[in-house]
């Protein structure tokens, strides 16, 4: 008997002996290529050419159609928001068949998870299907236009926005300016493995994000995910003070700069780490979502050839953010790689240049070395304390977008907005 998508199969090839379920190729990968799903769950692609036998162990069964119980509303719960733009957490995924359901309703939550049942009523919508890497500004404005949406409904207790790892924190730094008069709390939740692995994280942090968004007395854009590497609790990290620190680890969005604002327990109690946050309110949110895309970030690095600048100056760019090295530090006295005379240029074309920290934790200075007073003092360059690369990028494109004058500009670059900048260093902070 010929083995079919979905049967358990063992396939002998020159290399090696693999069972696991006859799986589809993806699109991705070329022809001549058979991938089965191994008992790990994941897949491995073997060369036709290296196969010498596959044998049939079982056929796998035909599935009924999913029959959704309907979830029930119960008054004694909260209404919380689901709005999903991508990423693992959305998705269930049955390997038996290779199909993947990914209607994303609540009925859909639920039968992934029901223990959210007895947490709150669920509202789920699926609004697009990207890859957060492939995100972009115009996707952060309709995301806002959603999240601003369900914050304005009354029965609305909390929003949860789903999407993958690699730009969350592009993504929670851009709501924290795009969404004015905040007044309930907006949980950013992801997952760093996918669904199908025993150690995926994607039902605990959600389980912990639906229970922030009914309970946490916050009005604030936060991110919830795992703060350790086992199944014990989620912290809240705030939207612009919070970065992915490690590709893979469960735990691997790490407050920066500041202590997480709250833990949330395996039982759903919230523990508030840090009260400095604005609280639920009666506000209507509004929306400024207006950013400049001719906004860059660049990162500096030993020997950087000055002409790369160029391209921002012929594309007639607006602002630049420099993640500088050290306290903002740029090559500067070196004639072959100094940046001072190019960074001048940039400004005469009426480009405005950001100096952000790239060492992550602490922050930049203008006045400490004399290179730095040259960038400060010299050129008028803008240096934005302890705001993140990441964050300095969103804030500038988001504050071009809003302001005509350069005065203004340079203003609205050094005013908090939503807590991206802190006065003082607290050494509390530091690798929590």
């Amino acid at each position: 008997m010929i083995p079919e998508l979905g049967d358990v199969v063992k396939v002998i090839a020159k290399d090696g002996v693999y069972e696991g379920i006859l799986m589809p190729r993806p699109e991705i990968l070329e022809k001549g290529y058979t991938v089965i799903k191994l008992d790990n769950g994941y897949n491995v692609g073997i060369e036709d050419s290296k196969i010498e036998k596959i044998e049939l162990i079982s056929k796998h069964k035909k599935l009924d159609p999913i029959k959704y119980r309907k979830a029930e509303h119960k008054k004694s719960l909260l209404t919380v928001s689901i709005l999903s733009f991508g990423g693992t957490i959305s998705s269930k995924i049955d390997y038996k068949t290779g199909g993947t359901y990914a209607d994303y309703t609540a009925e859909d939550f639920i039968q992934m998870l029901p223990e959210l049942e007895n947490v709150a009523n669920l509202r789920a919508e699926k609004v697009m299907g990207l890859m957060s890497e492939d995100l972009a500004p115009e996707d952060w404005q309709m995301m806002a236009k959603r999240i601003a949406k369900e914050l304005n409904d009354e029965e609305v207790s909390g929003v949860v926005v789903t999407q993958g790892t690699d730009t969350l924190h592009f993504s929670t730094a851009a709501m924290s300016f795009f969404l004015k008069n905040l007044n309930k709390p907006v949980v950013f939740t992801a997952a760093q493995r996918s669904i199908d692995r025993g150690s995926s994280d994607a039902f605990f942090n959600l389980l912990c994000a639906v229970n922030a968004a009914a309970k946490f007395d916050g009005a604030a854009v936060v991110t919830c995910m795992h703060g350790t590497s086992d199944d014990k609790y989620c912290i809240l990290n705030r939207g612009t003070k919070v970065r992915k620190m490690h590709t893979s680890r469960r735990d691997a969005f790490r407050p920066i700069n500041e202590l997480p604002l709250a833990k949330i327990n395996e039982d759903g109690k919230i523990e508030i780490l840090n009260n400095n946050y604005e609280k639920r309110n009666e506000n209507k949110v509004s929306i400024h979502d207006k950013f400049e895309s001719k906004t860059a970030l660049i990162y500096v690095y030993p020997g950087i050839d000055a002409d790369i600048f160029d391209i921002y100056i012929k594309k007639k760019y607006r602002g630049l953010v420099i993640a500088g090295t050290g306290l903002g530090h740029v090559p500067t006295f070196n004639p072959k790689h100094t940046l001072i005379k190019k960074l001048k240029e940039l400004i005469d074309n009426g480009i405005l240049v950001v100096i952000a920290p790239q060492a992550i934790y602490g922050r930049v200075h203008p006045y400490v070395y004399t290179n730095l007073r040259k960038l400060s003092i010299g050129l008028n360059c803008i240096f934005v304390e302890d705001m993140l690369p990441e964050v300095a990028y969103v804030k500038l494109g988001w504050v071009l977008g809003h302001g005509d004058k350069m005065e203004e500009v340079k203003k609205m670059m050094i005013t908090n907005y939503a807590h991206e900048i802190n006065e003082r260093s607290d050494e509390k902070n530091f690798l929590y």
